[in-house]
């Protein structure tokens, strides 16, 4: 008897004579393009405007943050500072970065220009700003004001340190210079507006509290400073605590992008100058500071951008 070995499988016999019951489409087992939940798109679409607001929220929470602690943006309505900041009737207010860090570090120093809150002696304001009467316009200012964008409030100022605590100041010398603990003082910033004549109007000597600060304008014939604030005298000397930061750059408008100078005018010995690591530790707190937060807005970019991928 003929051994016939195995049983041969007529389909396996099929398959490679590549005959068959029809092929097997090679899609027939694959979803439908878009199958990955049809209409796939207008979820992803739809996903992404969900997550918009979100990102919004962030960046402005954001921002709110650095300009409460590191650093903020004030807007110059005020004169009083020309021709180092431009703040005039008719002509573009300036926009100043003011770092709030510095002083946690050090104390202000003589040709510093600084922001500060308007001591309850300084009776006298520069500006006003329009106050809305409703409070929806109010909570807006508040805002703009917050981010930069708007007046800040009324009682806010600016202008350059020109004495501080346990220092005399007075003026003026025989060629019309201040002079503190008996030193003039160079002063190159100085701007005469036309008009308000180019002589500075005396005033007797003053001895500076401790822990305070001389305040004194640019526009020397227009401000409204130490001189006169608070009938003068030591009252009208700045709490170092009411301090808000150093305007370290004009960021706008473009056509005045520019360092913001802060001239010695008392010209101090090197030696009795701040050793240069500690200038160096401000910068250094705020560097390490800003790379949580630049990590952060790459990253909400990165989402944004995935995004508006996904729904093209």
């Amino acid at each position: 008897m003929r051994s016939t070995g195995p049983e041969e499988d007529p389909q396996d016999g099929q398959h490679r004579a590549g005959a068959g019951p029809a092929s097997a489409d090679p899609n027939e087992d694959r979803p439908a393009r878009g199958g990955r939940g049809g209409g796939g798109g207008r979820k992803r679409k739809g996903s992404f405007w969900r997550e918009l607001p979100i990102l919004i929220i962030t960046a402005l929470v954001l921002t709110v943050i650095i300009q409460f602690f590191l650093a903020r943006v004030y807007v110059i309505p005020s004169e009083s500072m020309e021709k180092t900041l431009h703040g005039c009737s008719g002509c573009s207010d300036d926009r100043v970065l003011v770092d709030k860090l510095t002083y946690d570090f050090s104390s202000p120093q003589p040709g510093d220009v600084v922001v500060f809150k308007g001591p309850q002696s300084w009776d006298t304001h520069e500006f006003r700003s329009q106050e809305p009467t409703n409070p929806v316009g109010q909570f807006f200012q508040g805002v703009t004001s917050l981010l930069g964008f708007g007046a800040p409030d009324e009682k806010d100022f600016v202008k350059r340190v020109i004495a501080t605590g346990g220092q005399t100041v007075s003026c003026c010398d025989s060629q019309n210079r201040v002079v503190v603990d008996g030193k003039p003082l160079t002063e190159p910033y100085l701007y005469w507006q036309p008009g308000h004549g180019t002589s500075q109007e005396p005033f007797a000597p003053v001895k500076v509290p401790a822990g305070h600060l001389w305040m004194m304008g640019d526009n020397r014939n227009n401000s409204s400073d130490s001189r006169y604030q608070g009938g003068g005298g030591a009252d009208a000397a700045v709490p170092e605590q009411d301090v808000i930061g150093k305007a370290r750059f004009v960021v706008l408008p473009p056509s005045r992008w520019q360092s913001v100078s802060d001239h010695d005018p008392q010209q101090r010995a090197q030696s009795l100058e701040a050793p240069g690591w500690q200038t160096a530790v401000p910068a250094g707190v705020g560097f390490a500071a800003a790379f949580p937060v630049v990590r952060t807005g790459r990253r909400l970019v990165v989402v944004a951008g995935r995004r508006r991928r996904e729904r093209s």
